[in-house]
């Protein structure tokens, strides 16, 4: 599913069974409607340019520029994302539900070869 967002984010979206990724794109010097996450668990890696990534800890916001190569998690936390370039900035969500148990070894080992 695509969807033209009229904060000025366009999203591709791809939902599953247990998570959802979304490759999104922020057009020039937009922001993002503050929200959060109850239950989800969400990532951001930025593929291509820079945004500001804005939370609040403890009813201060606090404010931190992401870039290409980043990678990002908004936990529970209140958060949003401004443009302030001239340029689209790319970047891909992973949204999860955890359920706090450590699958690393899993995720390191699981390859069989074919």
């Amino acid at each position: 599913m695509y969807v033209e967002k009229p904060e000025g984010v366009n999203v591709a979206y791809y939902l599953f069974p247990e998570y959802e990724v979304h490759v999104d794109e922020q057009l020039p010097h937009t922001t993002q409607t503050w929200h959060h996450h109850e239950k989800i668990w969400e990532t951001l890696y930025i593929v291509e340019g820079e945004l500001t990534a804005q939370w609040k800890e403890n009813g201060e916001v606090k404010k931190e520029k992401v870039q290409t190569g980043d990678l990002i998690e908004s936990e529970h936390a209140p958060h949003t994302y401004s443009n302030d370039s001239d340029k689209n900035v790319k970047y891909i969500v992973i949204k999860q539900v955890l359920t706090n148990d450590d699958k690393s070894q899993l995720l390191k080992t699981d390859k069989v070869l074919d």
